[in-house]
Order: C-alpha cells, then structure tokens, then sequence
C-alpha cells in the first residue's frame, strides 16, 4: 500500500490531481492507437475486452474524475456509494492486471524485445507504474462482494476472449501455456489483491 501522506499529497492538491487525471488520459489515447493499428475486425461493443491497457487507463482516469468534486477536501470525506465501489474496483483489478501481464508477456518473450529502449524498458516501466497508481485508489474507495466477483467474471471473460477465440494483444511471438496460465492466475491475484487492498463499503453509512 502506497503511504497515507504520498497519497494524500496527489489526490487531494488540485495541480497534482489534474496532472494525474491528464497524464492517464494521454497515455490511454497512446495506447489506443497502438492497439488501433493491430485490431482485428470485431463489433465495436467488444473493444474494451481487446483494447486491454487503455481500457485500464480509461478506468483509473474516471475513478481519479469523481476526485475532482472534493477538491480542498481530505480524503476521509471523499463519497461513497454502491456505484462508486464497482468503479474504484474495476479500475484497481485492471490497473494491476494489465500492468502486471504486459510485464508478464515481455518477460516471457524477452529475446524479441530486449534491449530495445521503447519496446522493452519503457514499456515496462509505465506498466509498473500502473500497479503503483492501482494502490493510490483504496486510499479514497471502497469494494463490496458483489464488485469482486463482477472483476473477477469480467478478467475471466476476458481472458477466454483473448487466448479461446484469438483475440489477445499484439505480441512478437506466440503465446505459450506459460502466458494462458500465468494470465489466469493475475486474473485471480488481481482481485485478491483488490480485496485485501480496500476496505468493505458500509452501505449504513453511505457518504453520497
């Protein structure tokens, strides 16, 4: 868990909550291209399950979004609500499971990326940090069962659009057994640790 002053200091200064709201945003639109340029033909209702670190982004950037109207407030206030708890959850499974699953793929496939300075080590670096940005989001949200189970069904469906029908992102080589069973198992560490991570929504003492 990232410390209670680091948190507070980007989530509750407005100049550092914009830059972080506008960082997530660029890096999204970054990613979308990339993901554009290789998309297979698919309805466009399924893009999210293919376009996989942006749809990542895309979550943490409308979690940090329901920040800005407690702006000059401590994060204790920060609301909170049924429909808030499924957003700040989805958003932290993603961010670590996708940051830790690209980190995952490049390792496994190392000798096609390595040393490249974009394609490996950026690469990596900025999916790392997806995990450290997941860990500030229990500093302000909540989960509840119900939210768990959906990111887990969600992380699951995904991974069967991915590695069943096809789908998975672009990669310079094929994917084994070791990355089927190793995004399997982010999948359930992921919400396992969302679930350790946040503290159980007290819908008797909703702060709307």
């Amino acid at each position: 868990m990232i410390p209670r002053r680091y948190a507070r200091y980007y989530l509750e200064n407005a100049p550092s909550l914009c830059w972080l709201v506008g960082l997530n945003a660029l890096a999204m639109l970054v990613g979308v291209r990339f993901y554009v340029e290789t998309m297979p033909s698919m309805s466009t209702f399924l893009w999210p399950l293919y376009l996989d670190s942006p749809a990542a982004l895309f979550l943490a950037t409308l979690s940090l979004v329901t920040l800005l109207s407690t702006l000059g407030r401590s994060l204790d206030e920060v609301p909170h609500n049924l429909a808030l708890a499924y957003l700040h959850t989805l958003a932290f499974v993603w961010l670590v499971k996708y940051g830790l699953w690209t980190v995952l793929a490049l390792n496994l496939g190392f000798w096609e990326y390595f040393p490249d300075l974009y394609d490996y080590w950026f690469i990596v670096l900025t999916h790392s940090a997806f995990v450290l940005e997941a860990y500030l989001i229990p500093h302000y949200g909540t989960t509840t069962r119900g939210a768990l189970l959906l990111a887990l069904a969600l992380l699951l469906a995904n991974d069967i659009f991915d590695y069943v029908l096809g789908n998975h992102p672009p990669l310079r080589y094929e994917p084994g057994l070791a990355l089927v069973f190793g995004t399997l198992l982010l999948s359930v560490l992921s919400v396992w640790g969302a679930s350790r991570a946040f503290e159980r929504l007290d819908r008797s003492a909703v702060r709307r």
